[in-house]
């Protein structure tokens, strides 16, 4: 005989009941929720499933007086996939350094691979005052939950409109690469980025490039296909890339990589072919880090640190109000263009 959907009060609705929806064991719909990636993909949308079809999240009053007592924000960012994020995170352990806030901080694999198992359940597990995500999208389930679960939630360089965030003009940092390599007078251009694996949102290398292919344009120039690689993960592919960028489209070249780091692969490229920087191949990239002043590389500057304090500040003035009904916030920030040797 089919189970009977509850029609109970949401705040009422148990584990028991969501394990039973599920057709699964307790001990399954706790692993689920609490450590996502230790269940398949699978059993997690069954028991989520069953959790949103239950309306499973406890009593509002019961989550305002169990977070108060934390004092504990959540941040969320595919930390080992770009250092940037590590320095988004100084900006956040800033806001937080006098007050009693602890921050629990979560790495999880590039959006552009894959949507984020802890992304999906964290909103069911009540173990957090606040979250902020950054460069992870949302998807349209996780948001229901965040925003079901009332807590608070600050996005950084991703945007809903159900939520505060921070975030950056990918598209005008591209342009801004784009006239500063025309009035140096280079005529040909080419642009190596991140290969986008996931749908679920459109990335700042795709960003970058449109904004970079947008202000040649308007320049009277233009980018062809045969000028534009993507590379997956690792430095391996990236210089393979990079380097049969080169060879394919010869000196002189001006080359905007997505970042520093597919920025350090175009020069490692350019020194292996035996090609001279800045005479042969411009080369700019995008971040501003430690490594872009160590190779006197022209990027476009981000302010990392800023992005990470901005949001964190954003969130803590959202936990202790309260209450989610005012207005959401959006910030935008300034980028600049940092010029050195490379171009």
């Amino acid at each position: 005989m089919a189970r009977q959907r509850a029609t109970t009060d949401p705040g009422r609705v148990t584990i028991y009941e969501v394990a039973a929806e599920a057709g699964v064991s307790i001990s399954t719909v706790s692993l689920a929720l609490n450590s996502p990636a230790r269940v398949s993909d699978r059993t997690r949308e069954k028991v989520l499933g069953a959790a949103d079809a239950l309306g499973f999240v406890p009593k509002t009053e019961a989550v305002t007086r169990a977070r108060k007592a934390l004092g504990r924000i959540g941040v969320v960012a595919p930390f080992t996939a770009y250092a940037s994020f590590g320095r988004r995170l100084n900006g956040i352990f800033e806001a937080v350094r006098d007050t009693a806030v602890d921050v629990v901080v979560f790495d999880q694999e590039s959006a552009a691979t894959s949507p984020s198992p802890l992304l999906a359940t964290v909103p069911l597990t009540h173990r957090l005052d606040g979250l902020v995500v950054m460069g992870l999208p949302l998807e349209a389930s996780t948001a229901r939950r965040l925003v079901s679960s009332r807590l608070p939630t600050v996005l950084l360089d991703v945007r809903d409109d159900r939520f505060d965030s921070v975030h950056t003009d990918d598209h005008a940092g591209g342009r801004l690469v784009a006239e500063h390599l025309v009035a140096r007078g280079h005529q040909r251009f080419a642009f190596l980025g991140e290969e986008q694996r996931s749908h679920l949102y459109v990335s700042p290398s795709q960003r970058r490039l449109e904004g970079f292919r947008s202000g040649l344009e308007a320049q009277g120039r233009g980018l062809t296909g045969d000028a534009m690689r993507l590379t997956g993960p690792g430095s391996g592919s990236a210089r393979e890339q990079a380097r049969d960028l080169l060879a394919g489209l010869g000196p002189p070249i001006a080359v905007f990589a997505h970042n520093d780091a597919l920025a350090a692969a175009v020069l490692r490229a350019a020194r292996d072919l035996g090609l001279q920087v800045p005479e042969e191949v411009a080369v700019a990239g995008d971040d501003d880090g430690d490594l872009a002043e160590a190779l006197d590389l022209t990027t476009v500057h981000q302010p990392l640190e800023e992005s990470g304090l901005t949001a964190a500040r954003l969130l803590l003035e959202r936990v202790h109000a309260g209450t989610p009904a005012r207005p959401t916030r959006n910030v935008s920030l300034r980028l600049s263009l940092t010029i050195r040797g490379t171009t």
